[in-house]
């Protein structure tokens, strides 16, 4: 499952993102309000976790944003806004839930599972395509050969890769999903990375698009099995 980070905040967006992705949870991180309407727009993310103080847009009227373009995602919202006020405003907004600063991670945790528990039934824990089976809550990958071992980081790429399976992705946009969005746009770590995976699943599973990206295939073939809605059991954060 697929979560977008709104937070300005370096250290507790740090332990947002150390915590949800040893949680097994994909964890995408933005720092401000317009990039983080836009990112939350996209289809595959599942929840969002927005701050209300963000240095752009408040948070507020993200939410506001997002909800009259009718995004449904749901949006939890982590503030240090704490009055009855803020609250009542963000839950009429259209805030799914409402989390104050200071707050226990065990407590963030739960309220994700619960509100990430009707999606996690609706799209299973299976992707398969391509001829590769991705299971995202054992992070166990099978490839045309037999099952393979991956990093991290690795596990990420190919799970965005499987999401969008037959369509091309730009070294840009899998710099963002994958890595921090902030990256250098002239590096070469998507390069170097997709070679890994060719490496460990077949080089004909990673098209090379010229001047477009890269392509991984089975776009009519790709689905996600159901699964049983239980919580994620943990797995290691992409790093």
């Amino acid at each position: 499952m697929r979560v977008l980070l709104i937070e300005d905040a370096p250290r507790i967006a740090s332990f947002v993102v150390k915590g949800l992705g040893a949680a097994g949870y994909t964890v995408d991180h933005v720092v401000t309000g317009a990039e983080g309407f836009a990112r939350a727009q996209d289809p595959t993310v599942d929840l969002v976790i927005l701050d209300l103080g963000l240095p752009d847009l408040d948070g507020t009227e993200v939410l506001e944003r997002l909800r009259a373009r009718g995004v449904r995602v749901p949006v939890l919202i982590l503030t240090a806004r704490g009055e009855v006020a803020d609250r009542v405003e963000g839950l009429e907004l259209g805030a799914d839930d409402y989390l104050t600063k200071p707050f226990a991670f065990d407590e963030l945790l739960a309220r994700v599972r619960a509100r990430l528990r009707g999606r996690e039934a609706q799209v299973g824990w299976t992707l398969r395509a391509g001829g590769v089976e991705l299971d995202l809550r054992t992070r166990n990958v099978t490839g045309p050969d037999g099952p393979v071992e991956l990093t991290a980081r690795e596990f990420a790429l190919l799970e965005t890769f499987m999401r969008h399976a037959g369509q091309v992705l730009s070294r840009e946009q899998l710099l963002a999903r994958v890595w921090d969005i902030n990256w250098d746009p002239g590096s070469n770590v998507v390069d170097v990375y997709v070679g890994y995976l060719r490496r460990k699943l077949g080089g004909r599973l990673f098209e090379t698009v010229r001047g477009a990206g890269y392509r991984f295939p089975g776009g009519g073939d790709a689905r996600i099995d159901a699964g049983s809605p239980v919580p994620p059991e943990g797995g290691p954060a992409a790093s």
